[in-house]
């Protein structure tokens, strides 16, 4: 992965320019695609640090674009949409993106977004464990990486924030807003059901059977828990 290179995906070129002079302003370098199959195609060569996608693309649409990367790798993927209804912005989140912007925005918000969710894939807070296993599942906090039964599962850096916050104190409920805060930093200023969006994602990748979930637990009225005590009985 190419940790200082970011693509960004817009088919309106004034966009990719402004983006690009803002995160060039910020030692990234920047490679540009103005429809979906060129996105792919840059993405698979040049394997970006992080991708700014359109929803809309000519060719491929940004959704087409999320959900087939999602099938390949776990690169952060801040989706810009000009959609403001919240279904369409959960619809992007649901397959695998890790941020969203709406249309029209401040290119600096954009870059405050992205440095913070690179901050995500890079890593741990000192102090804190190298690894962690809770029945069957390891968040392994020094390799950055979530494995089930010794296999490594693809998580996208917000879904291992995410997990690894509700492992380290199984059997602690969070709420949405504890979780949007303590997983995804204070300054984040996304909706509560973001975080539903990013636990139906975590269950199916980790759930025996996601609609009765053992690990993931959700405490009705309230938030979530890891479970202290996995077992086969739903939460």
């Amino acid at each position: 992965m190419a940790a200082n290179t970011i693509l960004v995906v817009d088919d309106e070129k004034k966009i990719v320019d402004l983006v690009k002079m803002y995160l060039e302003r910020e030692g990234y370098r920047v490679l540009a695609a103005y429809d979906g199959k060129t996105a792919l195609e840059l993405a698979r060569r040049e394997k970006p640090a992080l991708i700014v996608l359109d929803w809309m693309l000519p060719a491929l649409s940004g959704v087409d674009v999320c959900r087939t990367l999602r099938q390949e790798s776990a690169v952060p993927i801040v989706m810009l949409t000009a959609r403001a209804e919240e279904t369409d912005k959960l619809v992007g989140l649901e397959l695998g993106a890790d941020d969203y912007m709406t249309k029209p925005f401040s290119p600096r918000e954009l870059v405050a977004r992205i440095r913070a969710v690179l901050r995500r894939s890079e890593g741990t807070l000192t102090g804190a464990p190298e690894s962690v296993t809770v029945g069957d599942v390891t968040a392994d906090l020094a390799r950055h990486e979530i494995r089930l039964s010794g296999r490594v599962v693809d998580v996208t850096p917000t879904e291992f924030a995410l997990l690894s916050t509700l492992i380290q104190t199984p059997g602690r409920v969070y709420t949405r807003l504890q979780l949007l805060d303590k997983a995804l930093g204070d300054s984040y200023e996304g909706y509560e059901r973001t975080i539903d969006a990013h636990i139906k994602n975590l269950r199916q990748k980790l759930e025996p059977d996601p609609a009765h979930p053992r690990y993931i637990l959700t405490v009705y009225g309230i938030g979530y828990k890891f479970a202290d005590r996995p077992s086969t009985q739903s939460g």
